[in-house]
């Protein structure tokens, strides 16, 4: 599809992403990156970008950070997202997301920075290691209302964890916009229904994250078969003989009945009435988890072995996103006073 195609009449924006801070997930991928390639790059002008200055809030190795960085967007590809159709780019090859982040700074408050949620957790787990806490943990939420608000985004697809962050992106916008003019659009969240947040296996009221040190109850998506099929065999239950969907009394249970509704299709609640065992229940989730992921793993070993390819679409990708996002954010730059670029 060329550029004339992709841009033709009015489209909604989606906008996402994902941090290089870890290797990527089945959560990662069920929760967002399938449905970016199943839905959303079809039914809107999309963006998908690789927020690497996001991974700088914490203490980082910079070798790792880059190798993730393109780890992550060749996953991207390999998800099925298509270059052709929607836009695939690495956050800090456009420089207007760094000038309009220092505007949304601006605009926000020190009380709204300290309420979000994660920059409690975050803080904290940083302390309790003895570590200190970087002004941009504080900060990091400017920089995502930027990310979103520079392409006048209308959705943002994330999981329950990102709500309260798209949230205070709403309020900065509309406060940008009464003090300063019509400047920007204002988002909303949108929640995919089924797996959005995929639990660890280990400890399945935590979600499944990248970053977690114990890596025995994350299932990433570049795992091999036997590994994957270890870990799930491995996932906590409980002592109950039986398999019943709920959530709240039996969270290990009700996460594999998920995980088995993501991969395979169904309804959690149904699929418990199949099984009379939770062996039996892990076998299937294992083999349903293996199938998911092999095509992306494949395609992802292909991609990996043409580097010349994953550069040139991210090249194109930040070159398309620099043109959406300059106009607006010269405009935010001319509507708080500041002389425009030319």
């Amino acid at each position: 599809m060329n550029e004339s195609t992709r841009t033709a009449g009015p489209r909604n924006r989606i906008f996402s992403g994902v941090q290089p801070t870890g290797h990527l997930t089945l959560g990662n991928y069920l929760g967002a990156m399938r449905r970016w390639a199943a839905e959303d790059q079809h039914r809107a002008d999309a963006l998908f970008c690789v927020v690497d200055l996001h991974a700088l809030t914490v203490e980082h190795d910079p070798a790792r950070v880059r190798r993730l960085s393109r780890q992550a967007a060749t996953l991207l590809l390999a998800s099925g997202l298509d270059p052709e159709i929607c836009t695939v780019f690495v956050q800090s090859q456009v420089d207007e997301h760094l000038r309009l982040s220092y505007l949304m700074e601006c605009t926000a408050s020190d009380g709204e920075m300290r309420r979000m949620i994660q920059y409690k957790e975050k803080a904290a787990a940083v302390q309790a290691r003895g570590g200190s806490v970087r002004l941009s943990l504080l900060t990091y939420p400017a920089l995502m209302a930027a990310d979103i608000l520079a392409y006048g985004t209308h959705e943002v697809p994330v999981g329950e964890d990102q709500a309260q962050h798209v949230e205070l992106t709403r309020d900065l916008a509309v406060r940008f916009n009464q003090r300063y003019g019509a400047t920007f659009v204002v988002p909303k969240a949108v929640h995919p229904p089924v797996a959005a947040r995929v639990k660890d296996l280990q400890e399945p009221t935590s979600k499944m994250g990248k970053s977690h040190a114990r890596s025995a109850g994350v299932v990433y998506v570049l795992d091999e078969p036997e590994a994957v099929r270890k870990k799930v065999m491995r996932a906590v239950t409980d002592s109950e003989p039986d398999v019943s969907y709920e959530p709240e009394p039996r969270p290990g249970v009700a996460n594999l009945l998920e995980v088995l509704a993501a991969c395979a299709g169904g309804e959690p609640r149904r699929l418990a009435e199949e099984y009379d065992s939770c062996g039996a229940l892990k076998k299937d989730v294992a083999e349903a988890v293996v199938e998911t992921l092999r095509p992306v793993r494949e395609r992802h070993a292909e991609l990996a072995a043409d580097p010349g390819y994953v550069d040139a679409v991210l090249r194109a990708g930040a070159e398309r996103a620099r043109g959406l996002a300059r106009p607006r954010v010269d405009a935010a730059f001319e509507a708080v006073g500041l002389r425009p670029m030319r």
